[in-house]
């Protein structure tokens, strides 16, 4: 586990106290959970580099920099590109999703077979790989969302992808201005810093003074008709909600989370129980988070669901 510097980047000299001759690289997300461009990126990849160890790219967050900068670029040996998450194909609620991984360098030979080269004015897949594993069973992986995000690709463009960097940016700096000095809710690691695609806000003070929480807060958006964020991740800010509009929200549509956020934040500090008593507008109310954990009743399969009629 590596530590994060105070001002939200991943702590250069926490990497080089744990580098060995056993280091195989790391994996980094760039910009990082927090929704901040890791501003020593290059210095981390050479010192890595220097270890003879290899630095891996999670395309969890490319929307945030799309058409504006590359991994390649700041050192990243290796890309996984989560085209169900950047390029219009959906990813709630299980999938499908969809990966094309990228190498460079000494890289290339080794990755499984074929891959896709251009020769001339055409794309080829070429199965001249000198030491590639071969083909494997899951290369072609889910064809719809990858034939949605190359669709998409296409019909935007380089300048409409660099757009969907530069919306998603602002729309997440906006939300922050619109949320700035609410009562009970912090912007850790150097709220100076402006955000990438996504923020990373933190209602402990709310908890603690009270007693309501994230996971409150995510009920009783859902009770008036929004969609909740991620709750608790990551897990260095305590109480975490991570919003996260991307490019298709409307100015409307990030007003009213703005102004349901605050209302839901000066009724928790006027009647914190009715908070804690959310939702109660969905078709499903609270469940038992103890109980909804249990193996026993985990898979929702219907001899699941006969055991549990019997219990």
């Amino acid at each position: 586990k590596i530590k994060t510097d105070e001002k939200g980047n991943v702590d250069l000299e926490a990497i080089k106290a744990v580098l060995s001759d056993r280091t195989a690289g790391i994996m980094l997300t760039n910009p990082n959970t927090l929704g901040l461009f890791e501003e020593n990126i290059l210095e981390v990849a050479k010192v890595l580099h220097d270890n003879d160890s290899l630095l891996y790219y999670d395309g969890a967050n490319l929307n945030g920099i799309l058409g504006i900068a590359r991994p390649g670029d700041m050192g990243f040996d290796i890309v996984h590109l989560n085209l169900h998450k950047t390029f219009a194909a959906p990813h709630g609620g299980g999938g499908p999703g969809a990966g094309a991984v990228c190498a460079k360098g000494k890289l290339v030979n080794l990755l499984p077979k074929p891959i896709v080269r251009k020769k001339g004015s055409k794309y080829i897949l070429d199965y001249d790989i000198k030491y590639s594993i071969g083909l494997i069973r899951a290369y072609y992986g889910h064809v719809i969302p990858t034939i949605k995000s190359f669709i998409y690709i296409i019909m935007l463009g380089p300048k409409g992808l660099r757009e969907v960097s530069e919306i998603s940016t602002l729309n997440t700096n906006y939300f922050i201005k619109l949320i700035e000095g609410t009562k009970g809710i912090t912007l850790p690691y150097d709220p100076a810093r402006p955000r990438k695609h996504e923020v990373v806000i933190s209602v402990e003070r709310l908890a603690k003074e009270t007693g309501v929480n994230a996971e409150d807060i995510a009920k009783a958006l859902l009770d008036r008709g929004l969609y909740a964020p991620t709750i608790y991740f990551p897990l260095i800010v305590h109480e975490a909600l991570m919003i996260e509009f991307t490019e298709t929200e409307t100015k409307e549509m990030i007003e009213t989370y703005a102004r349901v956020l605050k209302e839901i934040v000066i009724e928790a500090y006027r009647d914190p129980k009715k908070v804690k008593e959310t939702p109660r507008n969905t078709s499903v109310r609270r469940i038992d988070n103890v109980r909804a954990n249990l193996p026993k009743y985990v898979t929702p399969t219907y001899k699941f669901i006969e055991r549990v009629k019997k219990d």
